[in-house]
């Protein structure tokens, strides 16, 4: 099922939300005690029917909002706009324009990318900034975090989703067009493993579209260009000489 789309409003309310919730977890109980006793004041001044749960609730957040100096939703949305054009660039991100990433990855509103095994929220942020709908799979939790909440901050959360994992036990939900992996993407699996894992990205993978796997680490092979070739028989497949040393292999279309 295609990922759908939010919209900027909605995109806004998370934004507020994830904000209200760091200041409460970040202050003691006492100051949100405090809060909730100026709640229970400023409503008591209200002509209200009932003081519910839900009302206090929302009378706290209305409170931390304003202490926190949230920008309002025009100026979140300019601000937005501005962040997205900026992530959008590959320099933000010390891609260069002819890097596989940015030269080969299709760029599409309805097309969805695989990006697993990044040790940095960049390639996810940069793709969904692009249009992409994005699923970021690590293995480390801290760099979920960073993706998503980069993502909330400047609206991109209806475009990418975030999974604490290893491809070893992930499973693709959806078509994808495009595949972009690093070594880590595959550590801890043995040759079999990874070779179930490949065959599972290949078959979730549209005709036309693109896997692209980094072979080195630090400068040194840490995937085999022999076996790549072997495990993607049938597929057009180069071996792009950057620092990365990309494989790069194409489904072909039936």
């Amino acid at each position: 099922m295609a990922q759908r789309l939010q919209s900027l409003q909605h995109e806004y309310t998370l934004f507020v939300e994830q904000e209200i919730e760091h200041y409460k977890e970040s202050v003691s109980r006492g100051i949100l005690l405090g809060i909730g006793d100026e709640a229970v004041q400023t409503l008591a001044t209200q002509q209200q029917l009932a003081l519910t749960e839900l009302i206090l609730c929302d009378e706290v957040d209305r409170i931390i909002k304003a202490r926190l100096r949230l920008p309002s939703y025009q100026t979140w949305r300019r601000r937005r706009l501005r962040a997205i054009k900026d992530y959008s660039r590959p320099e933000r991100w010390g891609l260069s324009p002819n890097e596989p990433l940015v030269r080969e990855v299709p760029i599409a509103s309805d097309g969805h990318v695989l990006v697993a095994g990044a040790a940095a929220e960049g390639p996810a942020l940069y793709l969904a900034a692009r249009g992409c709908a994005v699923t970021s799979v690590e293995a480390e939790e801290e760099i979920v975090e960073r993706v998503i909440s980069c993502a909330v901050e400047v609206g991109l959360t209806g475009r990418i989703r975030g999974f604490v994992s290893d491809l070893g036990v992930w499973r693709p939900d959806i078509p994808l067009n495009a595949v972009v992996c690093t070594p880590a993407a595959f550590g801890g699996l043995s040759d079999s493993e990874r070779g179930h894992v490949i065959t599972l990205l290949q078959n979730a993978t549209a005709d036309g579209g693109v896997h692209l796997v980094q072979t080195l680490v630090a400068g040194h092979r840490a995937l085999s260009v022999e076996e790549l070739q072997q495990r993607y028989l049938g597929w057009t497949v180069e071996l792009q000489h950057d620092e990365r040393e990309t494989f790069l292999a194409r489904k072909a279309v039936a």
